[in-house]
């Protein structure tokens, strides 16, 4: 079988643009599911899932990420793969359309994680499309809301094989060179071909101090997906912060929570004819 799980961020979703997120997460799904249904592998999938949100200016991923303090865009990202464990990763990166492929490229070198101008010198020499920084800025969105909402994918393949991917432009006036949890194993997400795989969105401090992924990924090895997602809340929330986190194990089933007001997740497998799309938990639950 095959499934995919993605989420477009850990925020608060106004009325107004329900719809934009709703059908962009749907499109990000498209993107993976078509890999998947066809033999595909799921670091593909994945890819192509978060390239998909961050082309969309709906996410603070790629085009549309927040401004730094400085008004610039810096992004995140990492891409892992729960067989041999690889990761790549980059850190407040300039200057490229899709820092996740930049992270791909990576992912089978011997540097886990590079940040600034030597990603991006990376990203050019490894033939990665670049451009120009403020190409990244969508106008009328700066401020808007870029706080909370990191974007993830976790996709299974046939072969049995899990993959995570992430991505988010960071947070509105934040200091040059801020680094969350998004491009930390542990942290921000984590996989494991024989447990699962997790992603998260929120506060990215708060998220990295408690190791978020790393509960989660602990806590379900023998135990429940829910009960690992509601502890890890727990411990973020205990600190004052908010999350919300997705879960895909070994066998194509879902879990996700959330203590941020809203989070958007799209979610489909071999098994569904259509996918499921959601704004925030209330809604699967009604």
């Amino acid at each position: 079988m095959w499934a995919v799980i993605l989420h477009g961020g850990a925020t608060e979703i106004a009325s107004a643009e329900a719809d934009a997120y709703r059908h962009g997460c749907l499109r990000a799904l498209e993107a993976a599911r078509d890999l998947l249904a066809n033999g595909g592998a799921a670091i593909d999938a994945v890819e192509a899932a978060v390239r998909a949100l961050e082309a969309d200016p709906t996410f603070n991923a790629g085009y549309g990420s927040a401004l730094n303090s400085e008004g610039e865009v810096q992004m995140c990202s990492a891409i892992m793969e729960g067989n041999a464990f690889n990761v790549g990763a980059v850190a407040a990166i300039a200057g490229v359309r899709h820092p996740v492929s930049v992270a791909r490229t990576m992912l089978f070198e011997e540097p886990v994680l590079m940040t600034g101008p030597g990603a991006r010198q990376f990203a050019e020499q490894k033939g990665v499309a670049l451009c120009a920084p403020e190409d990244l800025i969508a106008h009328g969105k700066a401020g808007k809301n870029g706080t909370h909402d990191t974007v993830g994918c976790i996709a299974l393949d046939e072969g049995g094989h899990l993959a995570v991917a992430t991505s988010t432009g960071g947070l509105d006036g934040s200091p040059p060179g801020r680094i969350g949890d998004s491009p930390q194993p542990g942290c921000g997400y984590y996989v494991d071909d024989a447990i699962g795989g997790v992603a998260f969105s929120g506060d990215g401090e708060h998220i990295a101090r408690k190791m978020l992924a790393a509960r989660v990924m602990h806590a379900m090895d023998g135990g429940q997906p829910d009960d690992a997602l509601n502890a890890a809340l727990a411990q973020v929330q205990s600190i004052g912060g908010e999350a919300g986190g997705i879960v895909l194990l070994p066998d194509g089933r879902f879990a996700w929570r959330h203590n941020s007001r809203d989070f958007a997740v799209a979610m489909q497998s071999s098994g569904q004819a259509e996918p499921s799309v959601f704004i925030r938990k209330q809604e699967a639950e009604s």
